[in-house]
């Protein structure tokens, strides 16, 4: 090996190029102690891992990997029938991620021995050249049918292969980093050089690119675990070749070069990964056309593109992006996968830019989209994301799925979500997501341990102390966007109660005056020599807040999203006396949070916001009546918690034209940047 152990923990998060200002701070540097993100990690190691694990067993996920074995060793499997789905063997390694995240930070030698126990049925499976895929070695004869019967043969439409691949080199470099050990590595590394010794730019190489993208990130992760070149220039080929071989079509993004497009079109999932391949390798190679060709995108989908809720993937048919400004709400497909795949991209536009705005998107899409594909006890799970719901649509969240891609994602992202908080430059500590931890960090070449107190997003006082460690250097802490006058970087969407919220910063209980304007690409940055026990207290107002969409969203339009903080709100059947298709928000609706919070799940709580609305129906006399109401909302993420016995939605009606008259007025002589007070 090339890069010892503790190396490979600048890259677990996100590959970044060594020379790059910012660098992750690794999640195995970061004990979270939080009340929000605490019990999600608990259940995640408690029940989703576990339940992950006994669906692999009980839906004979590790059943293919041992008839491929008995092929492999000579035994007539001609009568084996393959079903399920060419991509199966992914849960398998999706899972053994997420529990190798799990590992590092809380050890665990059952665990341990249960995955070497895995691995070693998936080892016997791999065939003598490296090949690992189980759909076509289980029946040769007879593969899966989306297979082909060859290698390779469909790899550009749905065999998969390399989407397998990306997903086990992925897996593979996270239990490499949380347990030291290289049997999950070795099995990688031989599947990787057997796809790269058949494919590539030579003329005795077949030139194909991912029918699913996944494998260009997967390549770059094995690139610097072992730093060997040739999977770097392996997941550029992928790249590269995209739209230049048999597979030209917009929905595995193959319409044109990647360099040449600027739009997100086609099945979200992929689109994110590639994105996110982009940017891994742009950071690896510095391909400034890659970049240039990325932010485009990002400019798409953050000015078009994007949900309230920061979700992505408008259309069920080909679980795809729309056209600009569709964003349908009940029809939405906000696919789970495609969120975490929002986040990575994001994530790695950061890292490459150092912009606020990425991290806005994410935190955006992290706290709504993202987790309401999983409940709030770790056993139920969506596809699909709607941002409304009737009784009949018959939404509700499943034990598992016979495509089991969202349920093993969610499994791997949540025990690496303390990886995201924080990044450093060489002379600036960054802040960016706000739940309590202690982390260990290097800054300006010395080791910094800070702990950070706040019970975000409840409310929005974060205190960050120094514990151990001194130095001259800026930390840089996020100021959301929902403290500016827009929700987002774009004028997608827009608050119309004319509030003007602010933040305030105390360094150890001296105020701290923030110069109008001073912020530093979206940062309250803070210039000073730390020492142990410095104390910064950082105050975010929060209060509820009224959104309107771009006119040209046409399913928004007269109605308004209410939102709080980080958290995006929808009103739900069981906490209002009438069908929630029926409300009508007061032209200038008070919203307050309630006194009591509401009982989602046993032992689970959410504070809702009030809002005064009628409710209407017809009465005897034929005519339209209206009751005074209240209306009460929850986050979005806690839909759908106790039965689907009526209605959601996230978009409000209301009759917006007088009552924002004066609000939009307001809203044009706020400040357009951040401000403190």
């Amino acid at each position: 090996m090339k890069k010892t152990l503790s190396s490979l923990l600048l890259f677990i998060a996100c590959a970044v190029q060594a020379q790059s200002p910012i660098n992750p701070v690794p999640f195995t540097s970061v004990k979270v102690s939080d009340a929000f993100w605490s019990p999600r990690l608990k259940a995640s190691r408690e029940v989703t891992i576990p339940l992950a694990f006994s669906k692999c067993e009980e839906t004979g996920r590790y059943r293919n990997f041992e008839i491929a074995a008995q092929q492999l060793a000579g035994e007539n499997t001609e009568d084996v029938k393959v079903g399920g789905f060419s991509f199966d063997d992914t849960d398998v390694y999706k899972t053994i991620e997420g529990a190798s995240y799990i590992l590092q930070t809380y050890p665990d030698k059952k665990l341990e021995n249960y995955i070497d126990s895995v691995l070693a049925i998936v080892a016997k499976g791999q065939e003598p050249d490296g090949y690992l895929y189980t759909a076509r070695t289980m029946n040769p004869r007879h593969p899966h049918p989306w297979a082909g019967m060859k290698r390779w043969e469909k790899v550009e439409e749905l065999s998969h292969e390399f989407y397998n691949l990306g997903h086990m080199l992925e897996a593979a470099c996270a239990h490499y980093q949380a347990t030291g050990k290289r049997n999950f590595l070795n099995i990688a590394i031989r599947y990787a050089d057997c796809v790269c010794k058949a494919v590539g730019p030579a003329d005795n190489q077949l030139h194909l690119v991912p029918g699913h993208q996944i494998a260009e990130m997967g390549l770059c992760k094995l690139y610097l675990v072992t730093g060997d070149r040739k999977y770097l220039d392996q997941a550029k080929y992928f790249l590269d070749m995209r739209g230049k071989t048999a597979r030209k079509d917009a929905y595995s993004q193959a319409h044109k070069p990647v360099t040449e497009q600027d739009e997100a079109v086609g099945h979200a999932v992929r689109a994110e990964y590639m994105y996110s391949g982009m940017a891994d390798v742009a950071a690896l190679t510095g391909d400034s056309s890659y970049i240039k060709a990325i932010d485009k995108i990002w400019h798409n989908i953050v000015n078009k593109k994007l949900y309230i809720t920061g979700g992505v993937g408008a259309r069920h048919a080909g679980e795809a992006f729309g056209e600009n400004y569709e964003l349908p709400n009940a029809s939405a497909y906000c696919e789970t996968c495609a969120q975490i795949g929002n986040v990575y991209t994001n994530y790695r536009l950061f890292l490459l830019h150092g912009l606020s705005c990425y991290y806005d998107v994410l935190e955006r899409t992290l706290y709504n989209a993202l987790i309401s594909g999983i409940s709030i006890e770790g056993n139920g799970f969506f596809y699909p994301n709607p941002l409304s719901c009737r009784e009949e649509s018959k939404y509700a969240r499943q034990p598992w799925f016979g495509c089991a891609c969202c349920p093993s994602n969610i499994c791997r992202f949540i025990p690496s979500l303390p990886g995201y908080i924080y990044a450093t430059r060489q002379d600036a500590l960054y802040v960016n997501l706000f739940m309590g931890n202690t982390a260990t960090m290097k800054v300006k070449g010395k080791n910094i341990t800070i702990r950070q107190e706040t019970q975000y997003p409840a409310d929005g006082d974060v205190k960050i102390s120094i514990l151990k460690g001194s130095g001259d250097f800026s930390l840089m802490i996020r100021v959301p966007s929902w403290l500016n006058n827009k929700p987002l970087a774009s004028d997608l969407y827009s608050y119309v109660d004319g509030k003007r919220l602010g933040y305030s910063i105390k360094i150890n209980g001296k105020p701290y005056e923030v110069i109008e304007g001073a912020l530093i690409n979206g940062y309250a940055t803070i210039n000073r020599k730390w020492k142990k026990g410095d104390a910064v207290e950082v105050h975010f107002d929060m209060e509820p807040r009224l959104v309107v969409a771009n006119k040209k969203v046409a399913a928004d339009r007269g109605r308004v999203a209410i939102e709080r903080g980080p958290l995006v709100y929808c009103a739900e059947w069981p906490d209002n006396e009438a069908d929630i298709s029926t409300y009508l928000l007061n032209q200038q609706p008070q919203l307050k949070m309630g006194s009591e919070p509401i009982t989602i799940t046993e032992g689970h709580t959410v504070m809702p916001i009030t809002a005064n609305a009628q409710s209407l129906s017809y009465g005897i006399d034929g005519k339209l009546h209206a009751t005074d109401r209240t209306l009460t909302l929850i986050p979005y993420y806690a839909w759908d918690h106790r039965g689907q016995q009526g209605g959601m939605d996230v978009w409000l009606p209301i009759d917006i034209s007088a009552a924002s008259a004066t609000h939009i007025k307001a809203e044009k002589q706020a400040d357009n940047g951040f401000f403190g007070k």
